[in-house]
């Protein structure tokens, strides 16, 4: 086992959002406001908001905290999406260790992984033509 209980693709996570999963986006305020997030809002349903780690690397000790205060069921299908899929594993293995069984990875993430130029513009959320929107 990987740790968490697996990972789903950007269309994948999407339908579990509109069948009761949470979507969390750990990225950081930054990328939040600078390159946009999730907009599930046709599903009815909310994008959460919780940093992985804050601008310059820094961890964010209070992220189980957080994550608590959403006050979901351990049970309920967690979706976790960073910019490419990386930072969301550690997001999943640590919710996986606290106790929330179904906790998992969003391949790609928002923005996927960089072309050889180094645009992000190849896979991911984005890309996949689901719904974004910048933050008001």
């Amino acid at each position: 086992m990987a740790g968490y209980a697996g990972d789903v693709t950007p269309q994948q996570a999407w339908e579990l959002v509109r069948d009761g999963a949470v979507l969390v986006d750990v990225r950081t305020v930054g990328e939040w406001q600078q390159i946009g997030v999730p907009d599930t809002s046709e599903l009815g349903k909310d994008t959460h908001f919780i940093e992985w780690v804050h601008a310059g690397g820094i961890p964010n000790e209070r992220f189980l905290e957080q994550l608590e205060a959403l006050d979901v069921a351990k049970d309920t299908p967690l979706l976790f999406i960073c910019r490419s899929g990386q930072r969301s594993i550690g997001a999943a293995m640590t919710a996986t260790q606290a106790g929330y069984t179904n906790s998992y990875n969003v391949l790609q993430g928002f923005e996927g992984s960089a072309d050889k130029v180094g645009t992000r513009d190849v896979e991911g959320w984005k890309v996949a033509g689901l719904p974004w929107k910048f933050p008001e």
